[in-house]
């Protein structure tokens, strides 16, 4: 069983504006329908935050999924109701956009585990009444996608028309068309890969330490303690963020010049801009995110192979998918080099799949796809262009 409410997530401020909030849907599935989970362990009662933005056709053949990144949400093309800042790919989702909501039914939900409504290590422990903290289990792409799922399910859609996500989305988009073929048209993977490499993994593993190597973490109980670990939190995104840039980027950005002084200090202030940007970048993050969110996020992804899931051979992922897929790559992208969506898309060959392929020449390293890229822009837009008019989609006159 499952119910549907709005939620409108606020910053705790005198000053907000309710109505200027843009509310999120909630699905809430019962205790009676518990998610089971890859660790063996199950959650439920347990709750899906969930934007929609468009209209659902007649015959629900419209719809895309849209699958966020590490620290990303619900609020793809609508403004965040905790940063105020508008929605993270508003470039890609909107009216006359490449996926175009005069057109396409577009979902986005905050995953499983996440943190902006979902129920993750922050909510509620039902059965302690505190948050979970450490309690809550540890979670696998493919358990976010079994929420997605339950959330489609119980939108009444039986087949998506796309599943698009780049990064950690473009993981759950690779889960959907490995296990759920039937309900999957197509399927846009950016950025991504099919595993998470040895170097992924180690510097997820540098991030959870600066977080767990903080004293306000209290062991995971920080919530319940009333403190926040923000200093180590700050460091986590700060070498994180680094990884998402290129170091062309970096140096067109910010060169070695010095922040509003003349002169070094000799000490270990923010000397030079690109210092001060990742500490902005640090002290920002830790306002709109929780701590232990990002150790259970981050090791979701460290556990996703695909290949291992499927005795070892990628291949085997997409045998028998009936599925149209469109692989984007970046040139400058060091964290999900390109060699690895070439990987997917040799797998897919090896099935005689349909996939098209595009590596976009960029300097802006692996925040590409969420960046103003026209040639990303086109491809993708002209993709599904392409599918809808296969599938007989058009254009919705009350949109």
């Amino acid at each position: 069983m499952s119910t549907t409410k709005k939620i409108l997530l606020r910053k705790s401020t005198a000053s907000e504006n309710e109505a200027s909030q843009p509310p999120s849907w909630l699905a809430e599935f019962t205790a009676k329908s518990p998610l089971l989970l890859d660790c063996g362990e199950q959650i439920g009662p347990f709750v899906i935050a969930y934007q929609t933005y468009g209209s659902l056709n007649s015959n629900r053949s419209n719809a895309i999924l849209i699958c966020h990144a590490l620290t990303g949400d619900q609020h793809v093309a609508s403004n965040n109701p905790i940063t105020g800042r508008c929605g993270w790919w508003e470039r890609m989702v909107g009216p006359g956009r490449p996926i175009d909501t005069k057109r396409y039914f577009v979902i986005c939900s905050n995953i499983i585990g996440g943190c902006m409504g979902s129920t993750g290590a922050a909510s509620i422990n039902p059965e302690t009444d505190k948050p979970y903290g450490l309690d809550f289990p540890v979670l696998t792409i493919a358990d976010m996608v079994d929420a997605q799922v339950r959330l489609v399910d119980h939108l009444g859609i039986d087949e998506l028309f796309a599943v698009v996500g780049g990064s950690m989305g473009g993981m759950q988009v690779l889960d959907w068309a490995s296990r759920y073929k039937d309900r999957v048209y197509s399927a846009v993977p950016i950025a991504t890969a099919p595993w998470h490499s040895s170097q992924n993994i180690a510097l997820h593993e540098v991030g959870r330490q600066a977080v767990m190597a903080d004293p306000d973490w209290c062991k995971g109980n920080y919530l319940t303690e009333g403190r926040v670990p923000r200093r180590g939190l700050s460091v986590a995104r700060m070498a994180a963020h680094v990884t998402y840039l290129s170091e062309r980027a970096l140096q067109q950005k910010f060169g070695r010049n010095l922040q509003n002084r003349k002169n070094r200090s000799f000490s270990f202030s923010a000397d030079f801009q690109v210092e001060s940007y990742l500490r902005y970048q640090g002290s920002s993050f830790v306002d709109r995110f929780d701590a232990n969110s990002y150790l259970y996020i981050t090791r979701a992804m460290d556990y996703f192979d695909l290949a291992a899931d499927n005795g070892g051979i990628l291949a085997n992922a997409f045998r028998g998918t009936k599925t149209r897929f469109c692989i984007v790559s970046f040139t400058s992208d060091w964290l999900y080099p390109t060699r690895e969506s070439k990987a997917i898309v040799q797998a897919l060959n090896a099935v005689a799949a349909d996939v098209s392929f595009v590596e976009i020449d960029s300097d802006k390293g692996h925040d590409a796809f969420l960046l103003d890229e026209p040639e990303m822009f086109a491809t993708i837009g002209g993709f599904l262009k392409a599918g809808a008019r296969r599938r007989g989609i058009s254009e919705l006159k009350e949109a």
